[in-house]
């Protein structure tokens, strides 16, 4: 039974320590929307997700008020669009004209984004698939609420370095081609490996094949609510460290799990999952690195940070997996560099370096997230940063991914202004030594050994 401590605890929660349930994401399959006319294949797409998501946000904004409970975000991820398109669209323009329409019903139906312009390419490249990723630069430029992304790899079959080559290139152009808006067309564009079917968060989401025609994914957040936990125990062991994260945790996914069946039961959509992520965002108490000061680094990026991470991000698995009837998505911390005001910190004064960034991914959520490059930075050297994070993923078996934003001139030093939840960072520097030869070859980098264990 809950009781009125928990009441006001979770009260607490929400009005001092920044608790919100960061998005609800409604899936929907778009498999049955194909036909060999893009017209056609547009036509159907509007429709379907009128029809299903059309009380959404309102569902969402009804809960919220009547629970008390902040749902910062309502989205759409959608069946990767390479396979929806794959019999209409016969050039990269076919492609935009999709992506047109799903911008345009994004809008209609009130949602923050739409996630799903995706390819998943982690063994090879269709002709479809190829066009897509040709379109996406345009795709970006031309919409507002449209996510995209392409798994170029997996631990069962290896990295698909053609596609990793072509990737970098892509984000270039996405740059280029968002110039005048500090290249923030990277922002929603994300590289990954071992993409899960079932992510609510963006820009990675989109709605696998192996889902259900429709299902509600919740992501839950509170960095906030576990700083000011561990701020109760300051001084104490690793044990007790351990158990206030997973206590807090337990804490934080029930508000989620709530939600989640809530939605679920006003839509008469299916519960999919919860995901357990620590969400940052650029607000001052909402902040992963602010943990990691808070277990007992001085700057997040100093030595020790790795190890702290790691702890984190098992402990809040440890303590959400027991408040929800199913966990998925990702699950863990993000340390987006923009979205988290200590990160933000941590790279201006120097605390927090890409190699340092890319060490930490080995532990927790995701990769190297909206970190600001110099616009010059050449494709190769995206795509080797792509091909890092893609092989700590495969090799761990686990989701890694690159959202980086080489943004047109600007250099070390500068600072970049992306707004709201994307937020604003510093332009760190890059290697700049050449990788051109390798990310030149063709082909695929093999599967790991243990990937045989089937």
């Amino acid at each position: 039974m809950i009781n009125i401590h928990e009441v006001l605890e979770t009260n607490n929660m929400i009005e001092h320590e920044n608790l919100d349930v960061r998005t609800i994401t409604m899936g929907i399959s778009l498999l049955d929307c194909a036909d060999n006319d893009v017209e056609v294949t547009c036509g159907k797409i509007r429709e379907k997700i009128l029809h299903l998501a059309g009380n959404l946000a309102k569902t969402a904004e009804d809960i919220s008020k009547e629970f008390g409970v902040p749902i910062v975000n309502k989205r759409i991820s959608i069946t990767p669009i390479s396979l929806v398109g794959a019999s209409c669209c016969k050039s990269a323009e076919d492609y935009v004209k999709i992506a047109l329409t799903l911008d345009k019903v994004a809008e209609e139906v009130g949602v923050n984004f739409l996630g799903g312009y995706s390819a998943v390419v982690s063994k090879g490249m269709t002709q479809s698939d190829r066009l897509l990723i040709e379109s996406i630069p345009q795709a970006l430029a031309c919409t507002q609420r449209i996510c995209s992304s392409v798994n170029v790899g997996s631990t069962k079959t290896g990295l698909n370095m053609d596609a990793v080559r072509l990737m970098g290139e892509t984000v270039k152009k996405a740059a280029e081609m968002t110039a005048e808006r500090d290249s923030c067309g990277c922002a929603k564009l994300v590289v990954l490996c071992n993409a899960p079917d079932d992510n609510p968060f963006m820009a990675g989401a989109f709605h696998g094949v192996t889902e259900e025609d429709a299902i509600i994914n919740v992501g839950v957040s509170g960095p906030g609510v576990v700083k000011f936990a561990l701020e109760q125990v300051r001084g104490e062991s690793f044990e007790v460290l351990c158990e206030t994260i997973k206590k807090t945790a337990f804490k934080i996914t029930r508000v989620g799990q709530l939600v989640a069946q809530e939605a679920s039961r006003r839509l008469g959509i299916p519960f999919g999952i919860i995901d357990l992520s620590l969400a940052p965002t650029p607000a001052i108490g909402d902040s992963v690195a602010d943990i990691l000061q808070e277990i007992g680094l001085e700057k997040a990026g100093a030595p020790g940070t790795t190890a702290a991470l790691a702890l984190l991000n098992d402990q809040v698995k440890k303590g959400g997996v027991m408040a929800s009837s199913y966990v998925g998505g990702l699950s863990g911390a993000f340390i987006p560099v923009s979205e988290d005001q200590g990160m933000i910190e941590a790279a201006e004064c120097g605390a927090l370096t890409i190699e340092k960034l890319e060490a930490m991914t080995c532990v927790c959520s995701v990769g190297l997230d909206m970190i600001a490059i110099p616009g010059d930075t050449p494709a190769s050297t995206i795509s080797g940063i792509i091909a890092d994070e893609a092989a700590i993923g495969m090799i761990n078996q686990k989701t890694t991914a690159v959202r980086i934003i080489p943004v047109v001139g600007k250099t070390v030093g500068d600072n970049v202004e992306f707004g709201g939840l994307l937020g604003h960072a510093p332009v760190m520097p890059v290697n700049r030594f050449s990788c051109e030869a390798f990310i030149s070859r063709k082909g695929r980098i093999p599967a790991p050994i243990h990937s045989f264990k089937n």
